[in-house]
């Protein structure tokens, strides 16, 4: 436990070094972010500097790293660390060719999927060669194996878990703070669990790098994650829960991104049969935004939300 949390400090100081040096570099080379146009309450946000996920996750991967070498971790350990830098570089080039296209357009949707999908087959199939095909039923003991079954259930997690994090990047400190708590709720009920240390490790390094990027992402923000930090977070959530056989605590204790990406296809169903909108705007948090409520208001309700389902997620173990 000692070792942990000094990992997780260590990886808060690397990542504040880090953003606050990112910040001006970012904004010297021009990576701002281009304001989608019918957002009317972000338009004084453009030019913003983005991508600012490289240094949180470069801080968590460095310092989980560093640790798993010095007593040495098991390859599973490596190939979830792999996974997550995967998802990183798409959201990468996403967030790159915004840039170079001086618009809000990057990779086309079907390329962004694809990317997705082939990461999460590859990650899946090493599951399922590997053993790691166990799935525990959350408040309960309980446990089974679904074999080869894990990889579609996989290919899906990976899927949604990753659009479900984009989605709900939409505002101020949204999905920096409930991925903060995702991570450390998600590294006690590992802990709780008996399961790899370097993997309880790297979910309390991401928790802390987080904490840090929040100093500067809360409202107004000097920096987004972008699709780099967006995509990288939820391919890290899917993996961590994947691996250690907790895939189905992601709709209880993510629920903020379910709520993010169902809102969406309520949206455009519902849109495209009757003409008319659900909501005022979709996500869900940009609805609660046209309401009136203020960015911290419904960030701090997103995060509070999943620290509450997380309390209940470790009642088991009390």
């Amino acid at each position: 436990m000692k070792e942990i949390l000094i990992c997780t400090l260590i990886a808060f100081l690397l990542s504040f070094i880090l953003v606050a040096v990112e910040i001006p570099l970012l904004k010297k080379i021009g990576a701002g972010q281009n304001i989608l146009s019918y957002v009317k309450e972000h338009e004084k946000k453009g030019g913003t500097p983005t991508m600012g996920g490289l240094a949180f996750v470069f801080a968590a991967c460095v310092v989980s790293l560093t640790s798993a070498a010095i007593h040495g971790a098991d390859k599973s350990y490596f190939v979830l660390l792999a996974i997550g830098l995967g998802y990183m570089l798409v959201g990468f080039l996403d967030d790159l060719m915004k840039k170079l296209r001086g618009k809000n357009l990057g990779l086309r949707a079907y390329q962004k999927i694809l990317f997705q999908i082939a990461v999460a087959v590859l990650a899946s199939v090493y599951c399922c060669l590997n053993g790691l095909t166990a799935l525990k039923i959350p408040y309960t003991n309980l446990s089974f194996d679904i074999g080869w079954g894990m990889l579609p259930l996989g290919v899906v997690v990976f899927v949604a878990t990753t659009n479900g994090v984009n989605l709900t990047d939409g505002l101020d400190g949204l999905a920096g703070s409930v991925c903060a708590f995702f991570f450390i709720f998600l590294g006690l009920l590992l802990m709780l669990q008996g399961e790899n240390e370097d993997i309880v490790t790297l979910s309390f390094c991401l928790t802390g790098a987080l904490a840090a990027y929040l100093v500067f992402n809360n409202y107004r923000a000097s920096i987004f994650m972008g699709d780099t930090g967006s995509l990288a977070l939820g391919g890290f959530a899917a993996a961590t829960s994947l691996f250690s056989g907790n895939a189905l605590i992601i709709p209880i204790l993510g629920i903020m991104f379910v709520l993010s990406s169902i809102s969406v296809i309520m949206q455009v169903i519902y849109y495209k049969k009757t003409g008319k909108r659900i909501f005022l705007m979709a996500p869900i948090h940009h609805h609660f935004q046209e309401k009136g409520y203020a960015e911290g208001k419904i960030a701090y309700a997103y995060a509070i939300t999943t620290a509450v389902l997380g309390c209940t997620l470790l009642l088991p173990f009390v």
